[in-house]
């Protein structure tokens, strides 16, 4: 998907960070038991999501070797903004809340 807005310059390790940032986001939404359907797409997900990790701990591992040592919130911020971020974000989201344990159906 090509965003709307040109994303900011970043380095090629944080182009990396964020984008195993949001496949991780991507992986743990489909784990979320609030809208999860099934256990096998929850394997595979979590499956996929240690694999993931590591490839973020790779990309931040080159960042800090390249002598990259403070994470430049503005600009990761707004490419987290224009390539979605916040959507992904809402799917790791409860519902609103529902009747308590206690208090029955509504």
């Amino acid at each position: 998907m090509q965003p709307d807005r040109p994303l900011p310059a970043l380095t090629r390790a944080e182009q990396d960070f964020l984008d195993h940032y949001l496949r991780i986001l991507e992986l743990l939404g489909r784990i979320n038991p609030a809208s999860a359907e099934y256990t096998y797409a929850g394997v595979t997900a979590a499956q996929a999501l240690a694999a993931e990790a590591a490839k973020l701990r790779d990309a931040l591992t080159l960042m800090y070797d390249r002598a990259e040592k403070e994470i430049h919130r503005e600009p990761l911020v707004r490419a987290l903004r224009i390539l979605g971020a916040e959507d992904r974000l809402r799917r790791l989201a409860l519902p609103g809340p529902g009747p308590g344990p206690d208090q029955g159906p509504a």
